[in-house]
């Protein structure tokens, strides 16, 4: 396609030159001679390239440029200007203009000019499709930046699309349901249902009945005829959450289901046909239950297709800010509360969490903060497990009076004094860190203990520092 450059210049003879300078370039020009022509033509259509004098008989060019950037219009801007404007032009790159023009200028230099800008659109749209897809903080429900989170989001792409059983894998509360849904709003079945079953919350006599319906009078209770998650997932999406949960039996029947697309209701005769697309989850490791015979091997390589492994988030430290950061502004949205931002304090205790309960977890502190707490920081002391672990610790240093004199050693040995346990901890930990640098974290990994561990101790020794 061409490229579009709209020419706003009220001198006609000069429009008239400057057009036919840029015609071997094999561009659309569109000429307008007003401020309120151009705006429209803008509005309308944002060109490529706005060659724009700031002298116009209805208004000043400045404004328009003020305009385009206020809209964030994908336009590149080329000011032109006399000599005596040249301030005003340098002071119209500051509101975006890409680049300006000295009357007069000759044909090579509005071509170069214009090429260049050209040339800068490109790159800007390649920067911004790069960060659409290999940087990207939101992506469907997901908040994330993270390397591991980025990698989640290229194989949903790529999966999406496809109708191929997706298996799903992660710690409780990573967000496997999120994921499920990313698949389906991505996929050609958007439109169609996204029908979520947790294998693991229904009793395993209505299991089959939840997944493929029943006809009436089939058990005590069935009055009328049911669909089940089957039917209703049809032209859509079947999310089998805790897959692992469900009973062999029912395996059995699902396998075929899987296979076949077709399915009998509980106390039916005819054979039913539906278009699902699967995707199935489990925080189980699922190699595990079949060599444990909880899970069919048959089944679990007709699921297990295309494996999306999602990491608990102490492997997605860079998203934790981020992730506190939007559950703070929401629930305190919700909630009407003042909340704005977290401490440094807050923000180094929030970071050094394990977060055994991941996404799910840190939402609940987050929401367990607002509702309890009402003001424009986020504090330590509102932390619950923070507030918890103060409390429970002895602000006293530990006392050991039976080693308070050394004992003695066997006969003929001298002795040996022994070292409280606290103070033992205290050396090793301290070695480790001065070992990695300072770096906690990695101390801790290598001490095989949370992060957050080592951050309570410290603290807890700096007061009993301060009070002694």
């Amino acid at each position: 396609m061409k490229k579009r450059i709209l020419l706003i210049e009220d001198s006609q003879s000069l429009a008239s030159l400057y057009q036919s300078y840029l015609e071997a370039g094999g561009y659309m020009i569109v000429t307008v001679e007003t401020g309120r022509d151009a705006i429209v033509q803008i509005l309308r259509e944002p060109p490529d390239v706005v060659l724009l004098d700031l002298k116009l008989p209805d208004m000043d060019g400045m404004d328009i440029l003020k305009r385009i950037q206020q809209d964030d219009l994908p336009c590149t801007v080329i000011v032109m200007t006399a000599h005596g404007s040249i301030d005003i032009a340098v002071n119209a790159m500051q509101y975006g203009a890409f680049d300006f023009l000295v009357k007069p200028f000759d044909a090579r230099r509005l071509q170069v000019t214009v090429k260049n800008a050209l040339a800068n659109n490109n790159l800007v749209k390649e920067v911004q499709g790069y960060r659409e897809q290999f940087a990207r903080r939101h992506y469907e429900g997901f908040i994330g930046e993270s390397l591991p989170m980025q990698g989640v989001y290229r194989i949903i792409d790529c999966a999406a699309p496809s109708n191929a059983t997706v298996f799903i894998t992660g710690e409780s509360g990573v967000g496997k349901e999120v994921c499920a849904e990313a698949i389906h709003n991505r996929s050609p079945r958007k439109p169609g249902p996204f029908v979520p079953l947790n294998c693991g919350a229904i009793p395993k006599d209505l299991m089959e009945s939840e997944i493929f319906g029943h006809v009436k009078g089939a058990y005590t209770g069935a009055l009328n005829n049911r669909d089940g998650a089957a039917t209703q997932a049809h032209r859509g999406t079947l999310f089998l959450d805790e897959i692992c949960e469900m009973d062999l039996e029912l395996q059995t029947k699902l396998l075929r289901f899987i296979q076949t697309g077709t399915f009998q209701r509980v106390g039916g005769s005819q054979q039913e046909t539906v278009d699902v697309r699967f995707v199935c989850a489990t925080n189980r490791d699922p190699l595990q239950e079949v060599q444990a015979g909880r899970f069919r091997e048959d089944l679990y390589y007709r699921l297990h297709v295309i494996p999306i492994y999602l990491p608990p988030l102490r492997e997605r430290e860079t998203d934790i800010k981020l992730l506190m950061e939007s559950f703070l502004r929401e629930y305190a949205k919700q909630e009407n509360k003042r909340f704005t931002r977290f401490s440094p304090e807050a923000v180094n205790i929030m970071m050094a969490h394990n977060w055994p309960g991941n996404v799910r977890e840190l939402q609940n502190v987050i929401r367990n903060i607002v509702v309890l707490n009402n003001d424009e920081a986020v504090t330590p002391d509102m932390i619950p497990f923070h507030a918890a672990s103060r409390a429970s610790s002895s602000p006293q240093r530990p006392s050991a009076p039976q080693f308070e004199q050394p004992l003695s050693a066997e006969p003929g040995q001298e002795d040996t004094p022994i070292k409280p346990l606290w103070l033992i901890e205290k050396e090793a930990i301290e070695q480790a860190i001065e070992h990695c640098g300072g770096n906690i974290p990695k101390a801790a990994a290598m001490l095989d203990v949370s992060a957050s561990t080592i951050y309570r101790k410290k603290e807890k020794w700096e007061q009993e520092q301060a009070i002694t």
